[in-house]
């Protein structure tokens, strides 16, 4: 969410949809659903999204659940579900068993509040976060050895989740800490160690809102402008974040929930899909950095808004729910933005060049294509630099093993010309006013891939101007 409309009170109310949560590799999901009775109580639902047509299994128990009940599916049929239990959360795991509903009680966890990540890379490990006032526990729910586990404790208020990697390993967070709210990185493979990933200013609220692991393109929100904005970016790369104009509605909001994958180091024609809510209704956006424009789809009758998933193959998938179909998936194929097209029809031109001998691929003027990503004067040749985990800054020339560079919080600009991501927030041209560069390359994850990883922010006076 961006921007925020007042509500409408002329405007017709619309029928509650509990939100629907797909598994890591969309073969299944899971939402709370209601009974058509008097009472509207409620109960959990899991879809089956990998067979020819999707169906939902009920798994209601022998009491209605709680509303604020959440559930997590698994990637091997089974649905995690946490519910309030007094000061503690019951964590179990639900799945069809002949007729009714099997469970198995997994433990508690102590805390006030808990709220599920999204589901983890490869579907079988679930997180979730405790945050209290000045610290965060993040607790591995399932796939530990013996129940839920403590994983790692953060300073801050710790809230949201982005995964950044295709392995599980690095886990975005937005950190409030004294009345800030910046993203830090959490290193799961070096007992939770935290670093700040995502700082554009000083006195800037900033938060990372999705990534996509193969393109690095990264949506982020940001108030450094002057209020809430949606930018872009990519991790590692020494281009600035920028804050395009179309994605800033004139009214209602405007929320990313989904990713094209598959786009390996092509971050520029990374497809995103938005939800947008007005007034007037609820519609979809599509919207890709190579094209600065968003594009406007109706959204399907009943779609559970949020909710949805890219193939392999680049189809949206939507869910909805309607009283003449419960359980049904939209498949939407999303055009060609410019440079695909491009591309697209060169591609075609090549194989004519082959049946028919003589004819000569050459680019017409209209097949320019629009502003891309491209990289800095560090790591020519790639659009995307090498990325470091957050500490002391070597010299080159002296390169550190990894075992002896701490992951820590960065509390305030680097010495020296070294650094890491640089995010800032800039508004002419729609650019930002930033750049990166990689830290020294002895300190690099061997087993990380190349452009994802922790960085070290640069303040905003410190940033080279944007080239229009």
């Amino acid at each position: 969410m961006t921007i925020c409309a007042p509500e409408d009170a002329t405007a017709p109310a619309r029928p509650h949809r509990a939100a629907l949560t797909i598994a890591a590799d969309g073969s299944y999901a899971a939402r709370l659903a209601r009974h058509d009775d008097a009472a509207g109580s409620w109960f959990p639902e899991r879809w089956t999204l990998s067979g020819p047509e999707p169906y939902a299994v009920p798994l209601q128990g022998t009491q209605p659940e709680e509303p604020d009940s959440a559930l997590l599916p698994l990637t091997d049929g089974r649905v995690l579900i946490t519910r309030r239990v007094a000061d503690r959360f019951a964590v179990s795991l639900l799945y069809p068993a002949g007729p009714g509903t099997g469970e198995l009680l997994l433990g508690a966890v102590p805390a006030p509040e808990l709220t599920l990540l999204p589901p983890a890379p490869g579907g079988t490990l679930c997180y979730a976060l405790a945050p209290e006032a000045r610290t965060t526990t993040l607790w591995l729910l399932h796939g530990g050895t013996d129940g839920p586990e403590r994983v790692a404790r953060v300073s801050g208020r710790c809230t949201g989740g982005v995964w950044l990697d295709r392995s599980g390993r690095l886990l975005a967070l937005g950190r409030e800490l004294d009345g800030r709210t910046k993203t830090v990185v959490v290193d799961l493979e070096r007992g939770g160690e935290a670093g700040l990933l995502l700082q554009i200013t000083d006195e800037s609220n900033d938060r990372l809102l999705l990534a996509d692991p193969d393109s690095g393109l990264l949506l982020v929100r940001s108030d450094a402008p002057g209020h809430d904005r949606l930018g872009w970016g990519v991790l590692g790369s020494s281009r600035p974040v920028r804050f395009p104009e179309c994605l800033r509605p004139a009214e209602g909001t405007l929320t990313p929930f989904a990713m094209q994958p598959g786009q390996m180091l092509a971050p520029e024609s990374c497809a995103v899909a938005f939800r947008g809510e007005a007034a007037n209704g609820t519609w979809l956006g599509i919207w890709r950095p190579s094209e600065r424009q968003l594009r406007h789809f109706p959204a399907p009758e009943g779609w559970l808004a949020g909710a949805g998933l890219w193939t392999a193959g680049g189809a949206l998938l939507l869910p909805y729910a309607t009283e003449a179909e419960p359980c049904g998936v939209a498949r939407m194929a999303v055009p060609l933005g410019p440079v695909e097209a491009v591309e697209a029809e060169r591609a075609v031109r090549r194989v004519r060049s082959v049946e028919m001998p003589g004819l000569v691929d050459v680019p017409r003027l209209g097949e320019t294509p629009g502003a891309m990503e491209t990289p800095g004067a560090v790591g020519q040749g790639q659009p995307l630099g090498s990325v470091e985990p957050v500490g002391p800054v070597r010299p080159a020339e002296a390169p550190v093993p990894l075992a002896e560079v701490p992951v820590q919080p960065v509390q305030g600009p680097p010495s020296g010309n070294g650094g890491g991501i640089v995010l800032d927030a800039g508004d002419a041209d729609n650019r930002s006013t930033a750049s990166a560069q990689p830290q020294p390359a002895g300190a690099e994850p061997r087993h990380v891939p190349a452009h994802l990883g922790m960085c070290r922010p640069v303040p905003l006076q410190q940033a080279p101007q944007a080239a229009r």
